[in-house]
């Protein structure tokens, strides 16, 4: 993509609306607009960002043997009055009737329809087990929206659901998604740890909360510092192995982690005093197990092996899709702009033409582009006739990884200079060197 044909409206000043970083980056990164409170329009830039978080997702859930499926926005209220959450959802549910006067909902999350699909079309044990998901826009009526997409009215959002025959086997499944979250999380560049929470609305009695630190996190958070030790690394998985993926909870989940909701001072007061923290956090999914909850109310079950009917066993499962940016964005930034993990950015890097119009600059990024886009790689060509110091401005704001910037003096001694975003480091290469070291560094990551 050449920048003069990109729609980019970065901003040079702080909105004065944003209170934190991320929600200031997006902004004037042109990531995002504000279409109402709450809400917002995704920009080219953001909207690429989102379907690359959102790739990450659907590859890390078919690894695990999970089905993708689609349902609706709106769902029928009726579902909810069968369940009997209805009621107690509270305003946070935007109701509203159709034209027939028929109650509807926009959807806040989806037990009941995956679990009214799941009983309409399974009758037997044989069956299972099942775990649909899907990726999906949802809204919950905040009554204080704030921090951007951290804490918006309509999010996209993961949302998954196990059914199983026995407690035995859902807690299986509960154990099987916290390993993909896990290896979800590190491929987009962060540590999300998973810490003993509260299960709010959804119900159940296990439970954990994904977080990621920050000081600018809504939750406050106790745990043991060996517990950001931990890496989930390069393993193979097999996720049928129950002991396998039992063995990873027992790892990332034994050491005191938990939200203030269920935090245990005498507990936490057990660890040693130097390995003791205290500190804020963003939560970006959440893992659920509640038995037969919904499907007891719902009418779910299947036939036994001994014939009789049978509720199954239920868990849910999320990642905050949207609000992952603004984590990624928390805990990776510095006073030029934001800088993004190798795995989500936008850009695989940046071409900055330091004399637009000199014939021989011009041809050497042109050839440098094309070189990386035959290697499968997207850059971003800043072909503006701008001044330096505003490319390097923007490239510094937009956080792209890497940096190829080409001017006439580097040429003539047949180099150009390719700088990391992250540590600020450069170094001088030959233009098809930068173009191998591109390739390089994003070998099995683009």
């Amino acid at each position: 993509m050449r920048l003069s044909r990109y729609f980019l409206p970065v901003l040079k000043e702080n909105p004065s609306e944003a209170q934190i970083v991320s929600h200031r980056l997006m902004l004037r990164a042109g990531m995002i607009k504000q279409a109402a409170a709450g809400i917002y329009s995704w920009l080219p830039m953001g909207f690429k960002v989102l379907r690359k978080l959102e790739n990450i997702v659907h590859e890390e859930q078919a690894r695990a043997g999970h089905i993708a499926i689609q349902m609706p926005i709106l769902q029928s209220a009726d579902l909810w009055r069968e369940s009997g959450r209805y009621d107690d959802y509270g305003q946070e549910m935007l109701r509203m009737q159709d034209r027939h006067g028929r109650d509807m909902l926009y959807t806040p999350t989806a037990e009941e329809l995956v679990t009214d699909i799941f009983r309409g079309h399974v009758s037997s044990y044989k069956d299972l087990p099942l775990t649909l998901y899907q990726i999906q826009w949802k809204f919950r009526d905040e009554i204080r929206p704030r921090f951007g997409v951290m804490r918006g009215r309509e999010f996209y959002m993961k949302d998954g659901y196990n059914f199983d025959l026995t407690k035995e086997d859902a807690l299986h499944a509960y154990n099987r998604h916290l390993v993909s979250y896990l290896r979800t999380y590190e491929r987009m560049g962060l540590q999300a740890i998973p810490m003993r929470a509260d299960s709010g609305p959804i119900g159940g009695d296990y439970t954990h909360e994904f977080l990621v630190l920050a000081d600018t996190g809504e939750s406050e958070v106790f745990y043991d510092s060996a517990v950001t030790d931990l890496t989930f690394g390069d393993r193979e998985i097999d996720y049928d192995n129950r002991e396998q993926c039992q063995a990873i909870l027992e790892e990332f989940t034994s050491k005191y982690a938990r939200t203030d909701e269920t935090h245990d001072e005498a507990l936490f007061n057990q660890i040693p005093e130097d390995r003791r923290r205290v500190a804020r956090g963003i939560e970006v999914g959440q893992i659920f197990y509640f038995g037969t909850q919904y499907s007891e109310a719902l009418g779910a079950t299947v036939q036994g092996p001994d014939g009789k009917p049978v509720p199954v066993h239920m868990g849910s499962h999320g990642i905050g899709v949207s609000r992952l940016i603004g984590a990624i964005i928390e805990a990776s930034h510095d006073d030029k702009g934001i800088i993004w993990p190798e795995g989500v950015t936008p850009f695989h890097c940046g071409i900055v033409n330091l004399k637009q119009g000199d014939e021989e600059a011009d041809a050497a990024c042109d050839k440098i582009y094309k070189a990386l886009t035959a290697l499968g790689l997207e850059p971003l060509y800043d072909d503006r006739n701008e001044r330096a110091g505003g490319k390097f401005a923007t490239m510094d704001l937009i956080g792209l990884p890497w940096r190829i910037t080409v001017g006439p003096r580097g040429l003539k001694n047949g180099v150009v200079e390719l700088t990391c975003r992250r540590t600020g480091e450069s170094e001088e290469l030959s233009p098809e060197a930068a173009v191998t070291k591109m390739a390089e560094i994003y070998e099995g990551i683009a």
